[in-house]
């Protein structure tokens, strides 16, 4: 599992920053960065791409000059993380078209979304941009070609001076529903956490699941929303099985 994820610029800039379980400290992107620069001005070398600073191993890929990090206390496999690490660039530039500084930062929203869904509190969901096409429905907002760093005809298409969208939107990620209909969305989280106390001899002495639903709602006016639940569902007991409302 990670503990953190960010992405800094040349100058050690933060672009991106998500903190999924908080036993890091907050200022990890400012010591990893010092170490790095330091590291090459010492030796002439370039940092490695998994070192350990109290405590905390860091992992890193450089992927156009941007450095894409991952953060733990555990012992996690390296090559797993770099992966991951990698993964999670190429997602982010099927959704933009382009990965340069000045698109991530107009797009931040978007990339903010694609990491929740990535990753959940630390630990790996998908990295495929076909399932996560079910999920975001965001598009990106188009950069100014003449910005755009000389990435080769094979990074980017043009068309007139504004980018073509990423290549997980033009497939079927749209914004208007057929006939013309503007799609409206509502997000919805929901958090359970779950404690239980057991005795010396194993045996649960008491139970309980806090639960709660979050929801984002784009929605315009005031429609009707029901909200279904799973048909399992039980609350109490009736007989030997579960039962609604007892």
């Amino acid at each position: 599992m990670i503990s953190q994820f960010f992405v800094l610029s040349q100058r050690g800039d933060s672009i991106v920053f998500r903190d999924y379980r908080g036993d890091v400290p907050k200022g990890s992107a400012e010591i990893f960065f010092r170490k790095v620069k330091f590291w090459k001005e010492d030796g002439g070398e370039e940092a490695p791409p998994v070192f350990n600073v109290d405590g905390v191993n860091y992992f890193h890929v450089k992927v156009v000059g941007l450095l894409f990090v991952a953060t733990s206390r555990t012992n996690l496999s390296p090559s797993l993380v770099l992966e991951l690490l990698q993964r999670i660039a190429r997602v982010i530039k099927d959704y933009l078209g382009v990965l340069n500084e000045d698109s991530l930062r107009k797009n931040f929203v978007l990339v903010y979304e694609l990491l929740d869904e990535v990753v959940d509190f630390g630990y790996v969901q998908t990295t495929s941009t076909e399932i996560l096409k079910s999920y975001i429905f965001n598009e990106p907002i188009m950069i100014d070609a003449g910005r755009l760093p000389p990435l080769g005809p094979a990074a980017m298409f043009m068309q007139g001076s504004k980018r073509m969208p990423g290549t997980a939107i033009t497939k079927s990620v749209v914004a208007n529903e057929p006939g013309g209909r503007k799609r409206e969305e509502i997000f919805v989280d929901i958090i359970e956490k779950i404690s239980i106390t057991f005795s010396s001899s194993g045996y649960i002495l008491t139970s309980e699941i806090d639960g709660t639903i979050q929801m984002k709602s784009y929605l315009t006016g005031n429609p009707e929303i029901k909200l279904a639940l799973n048909e399992d569902l039980g609350i109490g007991r009736a007989g030997g099985r579960s039962g609604y409302g007892n």
